[in-house]
């Protein structure tokens, strides 16, 4: 509000600092609903915070809801033989590896030519790649005029031909070189029609060929034969990567420290959401300050619901029923305290009986489903905390509204007052000036009584 700088000139009274006083005070009767409006704006960001560490043990609760935790399977390997690594579907168990041989691409390299630059043909003609395994067989174009270079890159251009091309010096003239995309001895090249093809060019030496071969090796005694090096069908659930001949042992056994983990992280999100939740409602009374959601209803439902969930038994008739049989029970704060080898215990014990737990039989009625089912409930655009962000801002709206049709009727009680004083300081000057005059009036009256008296 601006002040009239003409106010009081006729009264002589100080009208704009009353009318600024004035305005301060209708001002000061926003105060209260900016404070509601305030703390409502509070309560939107502690609530984003509860969120926060809803959504962090929502998360936690889903990752024990899944299958493959519970049965994780690590591999150790003694020798240099082979590497493996297993998945949910092997055994328990050892398994000695004695590799005898190991596979091998089969490889031909072609009669010498004299230089890079040689054509070998005239007009278009075709190269045949003959294989052990005659589904691999194949027929490459090659263009007139084309050098052995061109060769391997036609060759190479060709996505049937199954074989990687390159061109070798051996010291005495070029080679094209020919090797099996696939090892074993079915993917073996038997034969080329080079000579046949390179008709125009001069030829020397002979062709030179390496068989393909295949791996050869044992486990537990049981000799097998594969095409290529990792073999992932001889132990169920295994891939073998056989890496040299020699003897391995692999031992395949039950990894619980996956579910360890996730069981870990489960029990630190719920205690950061307990906290979360019990500094937003604390009420410190040495200081006199309370938390952002003291008595706040959404808390006390949410901590209600996943208090029940954590407490109840499953109601099955097998197996664990409840969370303080694996060695995690509520205390009396309601966080969530572990006994750690009451829990390692039954890992060691059976990690699928403590998956059953969560999971329950179709992943879904297990402790993590019974969770996720209410977590979900709680975040949902329906749910009890966004209920309550909107119930906020809903206030803040109304309040706001309140605000300005507050600073609106204030607005026109000053204008009111400026009027009144602007009438006041007119009325007041008025008066002033009868009051000079009849001041002015008495006094020369008196000096005319005066005059007269003295002349007698």
């Amino acid at each position: 509000m601006a002040s009239i700088s003409s106010l009081g000139i006729g009264s002589g009274l100080d009208l704009n600092g009353l009318l600024d006083q004035l305005y301060v005070a209708e001002r000061s009767k926003l105060e209260p609903i900016g404070q509601q409006i305030e703390s409502q704006q509070v309560k939107i960001s502690a609530y984003g915070e509860l969120k926060g560490a809803l959504s962090a043990f929502h998360d936690a609760t889903q990752a024990l809801n899944e299958n493959a935790l519970y049965q994780s399977l690590s591999t150790s390997i003694s020798g240099d033989a082979v590497q493996a690594a297993a998945d949910g579907e092997a055994s328990p168990g050892r398994y000695d590896v004695s590799v005898d041989t190991l596979a091998t691409a089969g490889s031909i390299a072609t009669q010498r030519v004299d230089g890079l630059d040689t054509v070998l043909t005239e007009a278009d003609s075709e190269l045949n790649l003959t294989f052990a395994d005659a589904e691999l067989n194949q027929r490459v174009t090659i263009e007139a005029g084309s050098t052995l270079q061109d060769v391997r890159d036609a060759i190479n251009a060709d996505p049937q031909a199954a074989v990687n091309a390159s061109v070798i010096n051996d010291g005495s003239g070029y080679r094209l070189a020919l090797m099996s995309k696939q090892s074993g001895s079915d993917a073996t090249l038997l034969a080329t029609d080079f000579a046949e093809m390179a008709s125009d060019a001069t030829l020397t030496d002979v062709t030179i060929a390496q068989a393909g071969q295949n791996a050869t090796f044992s486990v537990n005694g049981i000799s097998i034969e594969s095409a290529t090096n990792q073999v992932d069908d001889a132990i169920q659930g295994v891939v073998l990567d056989l890496q040299s001949t020699g003897q391995s042992s692999l031992l395949v056994e039950e990894d619980t420290q996956p579910a360890r983990e996730g069981i870990d992280s489960f029990i630190t999100a719920y205690n950061e959401l307990k906290s979360t939740a019990g500094r937003l409602t604390a009420f410190n009374g040495e200081e006199g300050q309370a938390g952002e959601l003291i008595g706040d209803s959404t808390v006390r439902i949410i901590e209600s619901r996943l208090r029940s969930d954590l407490g109840n038994e499953l109601g099955g008739e097998e197996g664990y029923q409840r969370l303080d049989e694996l060695g995690i029970s509520l205390s009396v704060d309601g966080r969530l305290e572990l006994d750690e080898q009451k829990l390692d215990a039954a890992l060691a014990e059976s990690p699928a009986a403590v998956g059953a737990f969560f999971l329950g039989a179709d992943e879904a009625d297990g402790l993590a489903g019974r969770l996720d089912a209410t977590l979900s409930q709680l975040l949902d655009e329906d749910g009890a905390l966004e209920s309550a962000v909107s119930g906020a801002e809903n206030r803040i709206e109304s309040l706001g509204d309140r605000y300005q049709l507050m600073e609106q009727r204030i607005d026109t009680t000053i204008a009111r007052y400026q009027t009144q004083f602007g009438q006041l300081d007119a009325m007041l000057a008025q008066m002033n000036q009868t009051s000079a005059y009849l001041t002015q009036q008495l006094g020369m009256l008196d000096a005319q009584m005066g005059g007269g008296m003295s002349g007698q």
